[in-house]
């Protein structure tokens, strides 16, 4: 080390000096000394680094020493300290259910069911007609049957965990059934292979990746066959030269054997999307009549719920899935129900649903209903002094559902000469602002905002651009 940075070093005042600074004494005013004091210690050791870095005196000059500069960076690392980390980002992306952001933002009506659960006791597993112990599941149970015409329901805490029991229950030592073309893999590495083999359960490739046939099922089904198995391709699509077998043959093939047809289902959309102008995709009701016997499917997707994995059909089956070992381990506790029972609740009336649900709200927007949204944001950046002009997009749904599918949307384009280097200051605002750039435009997509967040939108800006 120089003689002019161990020089620095002698001169750093001590931790007693920082704290009688005026900063550091309202810190101690709020805080507990033990946590101030070790905010100091690191504000120390940043600067201590800082100056054993430095590559000439004049470096080290810059560097502020002084007691009162110590004092608020110790309060910076402090806040950073003290501040949740999850935390309300706002998505000017465009992409409804965006994994990164955690996927469905939920109805009104299910906040406050877990508000009103979550700081009192609840009646989780209690009866309270008998007063004795009672099924986390029925609170949700009725609600799913009726909603998709099955016999039994029950909820764990994702897809991924319902189809790994569903195979342990139903399908461990045993081969299972599925075509080729739906060997999935989908965010965080969750394949669908490697889930069938945790489960106990045998792959049997059938068909090819572009086309398998009935008798591709046929030929496959032997002693050894526990169910046969389809599998929504829930993040990509195959278009061309195909051909698949549908959920209502499959179920009949599987039943001429005397096999369960088993679906996973991820999507979780409960009603028909195709009065909306999108792309028509099985719901759990459509899936139910077509002869499935057990489904699969999430509740953060098109479902527009908590995370939580749903497991419905034949009473039988979901018994056996209940009492296997692994149920306890994958349960979902009390503020997950609290959010699903109020948003199936919602979907006792469609309508009221898409009205409702922030997902289903945000994916059923033409480009003409959300021309006005991104005219008011718009012409606030621009009251702001912050260029930009309307240009027609698309947006996405995300989150494993519709793949391939383009939302209409009309985007707000702001141009700048470094982008990237304004999308960094957005994802450091309070509130972070997430968004696309593209060709060098910053893009707000106005589906995914809500309109009590456009003046934070342009705050975040201005304070990035201007």
């Amino acid at each position: 080390m120089k003689p002019w940075q161990q020089a620095a070093l002698r001169g750093i005042p001590p931790v007693n000096q920082i704290l009688e600074t005026p900063q550091a004494r309202q810190l101690l005013e709020r805080h507990e000394r033990h946590l101030v004091v070790a905010a100091v210690g690191r504000a120390l050791a940043d600067l201590r680094t800082r100056v054993g870095g430095a590559t000439d005196e004049e470096e080290v000059a810059q560097i502020d020493r002084s007691p009162e500069g110590l004092a608020a960076l110790a309060a910076l690392h402090l806040k950073r300290q003290l501040e949740y980390r999850l935390r309300r980002v706002i998505n000017a992306t465009g992409v409804v259910l965006h994994t990164n952001m955690g996927r469905s933002p939920l109805a009104e009506e299910a906040v406050a069911a877990i508000q009103a659960t979550a700081g009192r006791y609840s009646n989780l597993e209690l009866n309270l007609e008998t007063g004795e112990r009672g099924s986390r599941y029925a609170h949700v149970e009725r609600l799913l049957c009726e909603l998709t015409g099955a016999e039994a329901a029950m909820v764990v805490n994702n897809n991924a965990a319902a189809v790994l029991l569903m195979l342990s229950a139903l399908c461990a030592g045993r081969e299972v059934v599925l075509s080729r073309g739906e060997l999935v893999e989908i965010g965080g590495s969750f394949r669908v292979p490697e889930v069938m083999a945790q489960g106990g359960a045998r792959l049997v490739e059938v068909g090819t990746t572009n086309k398998t046939h009935p008798k591709d099922y046929l030929q496959a089904i032997g002693p050894e066959t526990g169910a046969l198995l389809k599998v929504h391709t829930s993040n990509f699509k195959i278009v061309g030269f195909t051909e698949e077998v549908g959920v209502a043959e499959v179920a009949e093939l599987a039943h001429q054997h005397g096999l369960p047809c088993l679906v996973d289902w991820g999507s979780g959309v409960m009603l028909d999307l195709e009065r909306f102008g999108l792309p028509h995709e099985a719901t759990m009701p459509d899936l139910i009549r077509a002869g499935a016997d057990l489904i699969t499917f999430s509740g953060d997707k098109l479902l527009g719920a908590p995370q939580g994995g749903f497991i419905v059909g034949r009473r039988g089956l979901v018994e056996r899935c209940r009492k296997h070992p692994l149920t306890r381990a994958l349960r979902v506790d009390k503020l997950t129900l609290a959010g699903i029972e109020a948003t199936l609740k919602l979907y006792l009336e469609p309508e009221r649903a898409v009205d409702r649900i922030p997902t289903l709200r945000m994916l059923t927007l033409t480009r003409a209903q959300l021309a006005p949204r991104a005219e008011a944001l718009a012409a606030a950046l621009q009251e702001a002094g912050i260029d930009c002009e309307l240009i027609d997009g698309v947006s996405q749904s995300g989150g494993g559902s519709l793949p391939g599918i383009d939302l209409p949307t009309r985007l707000v384009a702001v141009p700048h000469s470094a982008p990237h280097e304004v999308e960094s200051k957005l994802r450091a605002a309070d509130p972070p602002v997430m968004l696309r750039i593209q060709a060098g435009l910053l893009l707000l997509d106005p589906r995914t905002i809500w309109e009590e967040e456009i003046p934070m939108v342009v705050s975040a800006l201005r304070g990035a651009i201007v």
